[in-house]
């Protein structure tokens, strides 16, 4: 294969990828759901937050890297993770059988059950927003 054939297809992948991101990212429906004072009294650093949003239950953990979002359910029997607790690897351990879950990708760490699902969270100048699949 040529060298201007492999450019060529690399770049056609690089933009499909990125217009696939563009679609996920477009998709999302941002909420504020506290300010940015408020937010760091109400979920103090090594903390879990509930926040529902409609049917919607989610966690909002504070960590030392910053906030992260997810399902409040465990995937595995379907407990609260909010009961849960945060690891020195900023995971998520369920309080009902201990699966330890990576919040930036969602994954159990030994792979035991699904990946938990995983929300976009920013906190900005003017409060703490969660990004939420259409």
């Amino acid at each position: 294969m040529s060298l201007i054939l492999e450019i060529y297809l690399a770049k056609s992948i690089l933009l499909q990828n990125n217009c696939t991101i563009l679609r996920k990212v477009a998709q999302l429906k941002w909420y504020r759901v506290l300010g940015a004072e408020e937010a760091a009294k109400r979920i103090p650093k090594g903390n879990l937050q509930l926040v529902k949003l409609g049917q919607q239950r989610i966690c909002i953990a504070h960590t030392d890297s910053g906030y992260a979002a997810f399902s409040d359910i465990c995937p595995h029997l379907g407990e609260s993770l909010t009961g849960g607790n945060i690891n020195f690897m900023n995971e998520v351990i369920c309080p009902l059988h201990g699966y330890r879950f990576n919040m930036t990708n969602g994954r159990e760490c030994q792979q035991r059950t699904q990946d938990l699902e995983i929300h976009k969270i920013e906190l900005r100048a003017d409060g703490l927003f969660l990004g939420v699949r259409r």
